[in-house]
């Protein structure tokens, strides 16, 4: 029962994105509704509510804001991350997305598969970065951190 149920990112306030960020996206949230691990730690001060749990992702006060609540709507944690951490390595993702992008539509599969290979990697480094950052605020698993990972570039593509 530790895992998220539902997702809510607030991108209210974001320029819409382009049409290759909306697919990244529509992806990260299809993957992570099917399969994710969420665990609130048990703190000393207070019990945890037992998940699952609705998550809003946002970006506020120049701050990743993760708003996490049971089903049932009772407030479970919130906990605020600062996005200075998280800049290069978006910037990197952003730029290597793109040269992926551009690969796709006319490079052979070879040097495709490369740019996809570096990809992979900015993106595991990112999710490194994000499961370090929430350490002692929610325990996540690789797959789940990469998904959430690729939803903190989507709020920072307007940022």
């Amino acid at each position: 029962m530790s895992r998220i149920a539902h997702i809510d990112l607030d991108d209210a306030n974001l320029p819409p994105p382009t049409p290759e960020i909306e697919q990244e996206r529509r992806v990260a949230m299809f993957d992570l509704m099917e399969q994710n691990s969420f665990v609130l730690p048990a703190r000393a001060d207070r019990e945890v509510p037992p998940g699952p749990y609705n998550v809003g992702l946002s970006i506020r006060d120049k701050r990743l804001v993760f708003d996490v609540a049971t089903e049932a709507q009772e407030q479970a944690a919130e906990f605020h991350l600062s996005l200075s951490p998280f800049r290069q390595v978006v910037k990197d993702y952003f730029q290597i997305c793109k040269s992926y992008f551009d690969a796709v539509k006319t490079l052979p599969p070879s040097q495709i598969e490369t740019i996809d290979m570096a990809r992979r990697g900015i993106h595991n480094e990112g999710a490194r970065i994000l499961q370090e950052r929430l350490e002692g605020k929610v325990e996540v698993d690789d797959d789940t951190a990469r998904r959430l990972f690729t939803l903190v570039c989507v709020l920072h593509f307007g940022v």
